[in-house]
């Protein structure tokens, strides 16, 4: 151990010495995290501006406007009311809300046949969330009423008297549907924005160390110094651990150092100090692996830098290090979980949301190990097939 211990300080040192390294893997991140910090604000909170055209003047449009600005919404939803629903649609357009639901008229008065009315929902392509969030209060509204409906339905055809309609409809109205969706998992704390594009960016810059190392190791065969190391009474695998060790500590430091300035400076916050330094310890092995990776692959240092610049930026733009994933298309997020900086990311999210233990770490975790297992299992193929007969 003290062999691996010594080529890993000298590595370690070789970096150090590295302006480009101080730069890249400690400095820059910085300065892009305060950026986000200054640019995004405190945090990203989903709240939406809905506007209301009421055309029905009946009970049931009362009861969804009583919907949308109840005290459970209050902080999610504000409402704007619009007298026609042409009004409505351009303040849409405007901008000036982000959705409308529009009841038209006789509404109420269409639930007592078979075929109501239904409520129209005008969106924006440009507020996605909002609209779904509009869609998804009225279906719900709509359904709790079509319930109401059928019981009443139901009620008359089981010879309930005429004289006695209005109050069972009086008593369904106050039934709620026996199944009802709450989330659960993930409190429902807003994340700051450098809770998110700190760790982001760190990984981002982070991966570079993957040509650090790689131009590295072939600068050291070209001046010979792998050859004097090989020739001293240690083994092939000391060297490797050497080497990793070096890229681990200097992976891990790079990126703790990005988030730790984040929580002192920028007041980013996650929620269990031990999920985070396990998401970093695992990028950094990460890193340690695709370094091999990259130094099988390639021939030469030049090669070894192009290399390694293909694979970071294939992980960053996959993985999501410049969007924020979690609210990104579907196709972004499940691309994301091929990288081990996505599977990262999705923990901080986890993290950054009030999340704690496993069930913030654990699946990506184990998500980043199974990455590694196959870049590891392809770089001893290719070593394999590289190796003389």
């Amino acid at each position: 151990m003290h062999a691996v211990f010594t080529i890993a300080a000298k590595d370690l040192r070789q970096r150090l010495r590295d302006r480009s390294a101080w730069i890249l893997v400690f400095l820059a991140p910085l300065a892009i995290t305060a950026l986000m910090a200054l640019s995004f604000g405190s945090g990203v909170e989903f709240h939406a501006d809905l506007g209301y055209v009421d055309q029905d003047r009946g009970p049931a449009a009362t009861g969804l406007r009583q919907t949308l600005e109840s005290p459970e919404l209050a902080r999610t939803a504000s409402l704007r009311s619009f007298t026609t629903a042409e009004q409505a649609r351009a303040a849409v357009d405007a901008g000036s809300v982000q959705a409308a639901v529009i009841v038209p008229a006789g509404f109420t008065a269409s639930l007592s046949g078979r075929t109501p009315v239904p409520v129209t929902v005008y969106e924006s392509a440009d507020y996605a969330l909002q609209a779904q969030f509009a869609r998804a209060v009225t279906e719900s509204f709509v359904a709790q009423v079509n319930a109401d409906r059928l019981s009443v339905g139901t009620a008359v055809a089981a010879g309930v008297p005429k004289s006695d309609v209005p109050s069972v409809t009086e008593r369904a109205l106050r039934l709620r549907l026996p199944e009802t969706v709450e989330p659960s998992g993930l409190p429902n704390d807003p994340i700051k924005a450098v809770s998110y594009f700190a760790p982001s960016m760190g990984m981002f810059f982070v991966l570079f160390t993957v040509g650090f190392g790689a131009r590295g190791y072939f600068a050291e065969r070209r001046n010979g110094t792998l050859d004097r190391i090989g020739a001293a009474p240690v083994s092939q695998w000391t060297i490797l651990l050497g080497k990793s060790l070096s890229t681990f500590v200097f992976s891990f430091a790079g990126l703790g150092t990005t988030i730790t300035a984040a929580w002192l400076l920028f007041d980013a916050e996650w929620a269990d100090p031990l999920g985070v330094v396990a998401l970093c310890a695992a990028t950094a092995v990460s890193v340690v692996c695709f370094t091999a990776f990259v130094i099988t692959l390639a021939r030469t240092e030049r090669q070894a830098e192009g290399l390694s610049s293909i694979v970071v930026f294939a992980l960053v733009l996959v993985g999501g290090n410049f969007v924020f994933a979690p609210v990104g298309p579907d196709l972004v997020r499940r691309m994301a979980l091929f990288t081990p900086n996505g599977w990262a990311l999705r923990g901080f999210t986890d993290l950054g949301t009030g999340v704690r233990g496993l069930e913030a770490v654990g699946a990506p975790l184990l998500g980043i190990g199974s990455v590694c297992l196959v870049i590891v299992a392809v770089t001893a193929l290719l070593m394999r097939l590289r190796r003389p007969s």
